[in-house]
C-alpha cells in the first residue's frame, strides 16, 4: 500500500486485520438455510455458491455485476465481452438468481450505458421492467472524441405486480428559489430557518450523489464502489424493517453496511477475501455510527448541502464537496 496522505480516510486493513477478520467470513460447500445465511459475508464464486442456497428468500435484490468492461478487481481482470457472450453471461446469472426471489420482490441492477444495451432484454425476458434510473457520476475521465461518460444506470424490475414502494421515505428536501403563493400562504414549500424548501417526488434523474473519494470515512480502494447514499434510497424505497436484501457481487460491502444500518436482514457474496475485509471492517464500525453521508434524520438531501450540527432539521447550510453530499 502506498504512503497516503494525513487526511486520507480511505479504509484499508492491515495484514493482522485480515487475518482476524477473515475467520468470520463463510465458505459454503453444502445446502443451506436462511438462517445460517442471515447477515453474512461469503467469499467465493456466487455460480459456485447460489447451488446450495435456499429458494424464495430475497425481498430486494441489488445486483451490481462486473461491466462489460475491462476492469481488474484486485488481482483478476473481467474482460469486455461481445454483446451475445456478455447477454450469455448475464442470462445466466440471472437463471440463477430466480428461483431464490420472492413473488413481491424487487431488483435494482447496476450498469453503465453501454452494459444497458445488453441486458435490458434479459431483464425484460424476465422481470416487470419498472424504470431505469439514470445518476449523475460527478467525476469521471475526459474523452477527446466523445462525451464525457459521467453517468450511470439503476434498472428498476420487479418479479410482479405485487411490491414494496415507499415513496415518502425517499422523497427529497430541496431549496425552493422562487416560492409560490398563493392567498399570501405558501403552496407546497415551507419557510425554515435556513430558507424555503418543499419536499420532492423522487425521479428517475439523481444528481445529489458523490462518488466515494478520500476524504469520505466510507471510500475503500474498490475500484467501482457505490456510494451509501444511492444504496440507502434503493433499500428503503423498496424494501422494510427486516426484509432480506441480497446482493450476489457485494464487492467491498455497501450494500450489507446500508442494509445494517437501515435495519434490514442482508447476505452477500464476493470473490475476493480482501474486499470482503474491508466490508467486515466497515460492518463493525457500524455500531459506533451508523450514519449515512447525505441522508440526516430521514430526509435526503441535495448534493453539497445538510443540517447545521447541533441544530434540528430544519437549519441547513451549504458545504463544499469536502464536506459531504
Amino acid at each position: 500500500m502506498s504512503d497516503r496522505a494525513p487526511n486520507n480516510r480511505t479504509l484499508t486493513c492491515t495484514p493482522k486485520e485480515m487475518s482476524e477478520l477473515s475467520k468470520s467470513i463463510l465458505e459454503i460447500d453444502r445446502h443451506v438455510q436462511i438462517q445460517d445465511i442471515s447477515n453474512q459475508l461469503i467469499c467465493g464464486d456466487f455460480f459456485d455458491v447460489a447451488k446450495f442456497f435456499p429458494t424464495e428468500f430475497i425481498d430486494l435484490l441489488i445486483l451490481d455485476p462486473p461491466y462489460n468492461l475491462t476492469k481488474k478487481f484486485h488481482g483478476t481482470c473481467f474482460k469486455q465481452q461481445d454483446q451475445r457472450q456478455y447477454a450469455s453471461w448475464f442470462r445466466a446469472t440471472i437463471e440463477c438468481l430466480i428461483p431464490m426471489m420472492k413473488s413481491s420482490a424487487s431488483i435494482y441492477v447496476c450498469s453503465d450505458w453501454m452494459t444497458s444495451m445488453h441486458i435490458s432484454a434479459v431483464l425484460e425476458e424476465n422481470f416487470i421492467i419498472r424504470n431505469r434510473i439514470t445518476w449523475e457520476r460527478d467525476k469521471g475521465r475526459g474523452a477527446k472524441r466523445n462525451w464525457k461518460n459521467n453517468s450511470e444506470d439503476i434498472w428498476f424490475c420487479t418479479m410482479s405486480d405485487e411490491y414494496t414502494f415507499n415513496v415518502d421515505v425517499v422523497k427529497l428536501k430541496r431549496r425552493v428559489l422562487a416560492p409560490y403563493q398563493a392567498n399570501g400562504e405558501a403552496k407546497d414549500w415551507s419557510k425554515e430557518q435556513g430558507g424555503n424548501y418543499r419536499f420532492t417526488y423522487p425521479s428517475n434523474l439523481w444528481t445529489d450523489l458523490t462518488v466515494p473519494f478520500w476524504s469520505m470515512p466510507e471510500n475503500t480502494d474498490h475500484p467501482t464502489q457505490k456510494p451509501e447514499k444511492l444504496v440507502a434510497k434503493l433499500i428503503l424505497a423498496s424494501s422494510n424493517q427486516d426484509d432480506f436484501v441480497f446482493d450476489p457481487f457485494v464487492g467491498s460491502g455497501t450494500s450489507a453496511v446500508v442494509a445494517q444500518k437501515l435495519g434490514r436482514k442482508w447476505c452477500g457474496i464476493d470473490l475476493h477475501m480482501d474486499y470482503l475485509c474491508w466490508a467486515t471492517k466497515r460492518l463493525l464500525a457500524t455500531d459506533q455510527d451508523s450514519t449515512i453521508q447525505g441522508y440526516h434524520d430521514g430526509v435526503f438531501w441535495e448534493r453539497n448541502s445538510k443540517p447545521i450540527q447541533g441544530r434540528h432539521l430544519q437549519s441547513t447550510s451549504l458545504f463544499s464537496e469536502t464536506n459531504g453530499n
